[in-house]
């Protein structure tokens, strides 16, 4: 893949994180209204103090990947995120699942490009 496309789609994940994480904190971002089952997931997750590590993680994770810095071991620990934003917002909040699967693309991009450095592990 080249690598100015591999750079640039790096560094627009890496935004996104960074951007996604930090209204973790901020709250600049309105929060979608949820209601139902997807209300209390939500509410047990924030409850327990999810969300300030997910947020934690997400801009960690965003900085690796903007700086170009072990971007195969920030795409290992952005996995399982991934997977639990698509697997909620397929289950509970089909209306967000634009955002989460703009994720999804990219970092399943992004893998198949490092994928050399993934051989050993499979």
């Amino acid at each position: 893949m080249n690598s100015k496309v591999t750079m640039v789609l790096r560094i627009i994940l890496g935004l996104i994180l960074v951007i996604f994480g930090a209204n973790k904190f901020g709250h600049f971002m309105p929060s979608p209204e949820l209601t139902g089952d997807a209300a209390t997931f939500m509410g047990s997750l924030a409850g327990a103090g999810y969300f300030t590590i997910l947020g934690v993680l997400e801009i960690f994770i965003g900085l690796l990947l903007i700086l170009n810095k072990w971007v195969p071991f920030a795409l290992v620990l952005l996995a399982p995120l991934v997977v639990n934003f698509l697997i909620f917002h397929l289950t509970y909040d089909m209306g967000g699942i634009l955002p989460a699967s703009i994720v999804t693309i990219l970092s399943i991009v992004l893998i198949y490009a490092n994928w050399n450095k993934f051989k050993t592990l499979f």
